[in-house]
């Protein structure tokens, strides 16, 4: 899969590098291995992993065999965004 950066996902990346050192490559792993991937905005993607007592979000679309990341942020709002399965009721 190849990644493809816009410029405003490349300055919010280093934007979180300074607050919370969120790397480009943490951000490429979430993208690659994500925790989840849950439905975005219109059509969009938001792959999302825990990360520094939070969660790193990583909204994206899927361009045949790429991911154009849109933004990247962190959030400690765990609980609104992680998608909880329940398993027992799915059966």
């Amino acid at each position: 899969m190849r990644i493809v950066w816009t410029h405003h996902s490349e300055e919010r990346q280093r934007e979180w590098e300074k607050r919370l050192d969120i790397t480009r490559e943490q951000v490429e792993n979430v993208l690659r291995k994500p925790e989840q991937i849950a439905a975005g905005y219109r059509g969009t993607l938001v792959a999302q992993s825990r990360c520094a007592n939070g969660l790193l979000r990583v909204p994206f679309v899927e361009l045949g065999e790429e991911r154009k990341i849109l933004t990247v942020y962190w959030t400690s709002k765990f609980s609104k965004y992680w998608e909880v399965k329940d398993d027992a009721n799915s059966l």
